[in-house]
């Protein structure tokens, strides 16, 4: 089974909660903060990093949750924008997985292997991710620095994620 590199979105990658007023267009079922959401790392560098780890067989997945309480067609407005924010600012990265899903979704049992990554900004997240390991968005480009994709022909990720930030 291949190593999985995962994704949240919302807070992780996309600045949803940057976007002024982002709580009261959610309550008002109004897409706008993730269609607007500005990206919250330099993602060139990171699609450059995930197309090399793909190319080496690991699997990109993202793992995002729906609005709390959304209706069904909200939710469908949600899921289809935030597809769109991932075509629109990661267009070169050809993730294996896409999993957008009800609020308040396990996110552990999208993981496969004890080597499974998960990037995500909510700590009981990070702290459910039971078999592999989990970091806060801000680790993003400590753990994918330059020089990583060089041990992971002969390590597993975790491995070597444990080693470059002393874990």
């Amino acid at each position: 089974m291949k190593t999985q590199i995962c994704f949240d979105m919302d807070g992780t990658i996309a600045d949803l909660y940057g976007v002024e007023n982002w709580l009261a267009y959610l309550l008002a079922e109004d897409t706008t903060p993730y269609d607007v959401a500005r990206p919250l790392v330099k993602l060139n560098v990171l699609a450059r990093r995930l197309n090399r780890l793909q190319a080496r067989g690991y699997d990109l997945v993202i793992v995002s949750w729906l609005c709390r309480d959304g209706a069904e067609q909200y939710n469908a407005e949600v899921t289809t924008a935030k597809l769109n924010w991932l075509n629109r600012h990661l267009p070169s990265v050809k993730w294996n997985a896409i999993h957008i899903v009800e609020y308040g979704t396990p996110k552990q049992t999208f993981c496969k292997t004890p080597a499974d990554v998960l990037f995500d900004d909510e700590e009981p997240n990070r702290i459910a991710w039971n078999k592999g390991d989990a970091y806060a968005p801000e680790k993003i480009f400590e753990i994918f620095k330059e020089n990583l994709t060089r041990y992971i022909e002969h390590r597993p990720l975790m491995n070597v994620v444990d080693r470059k930030i002393g874990y």
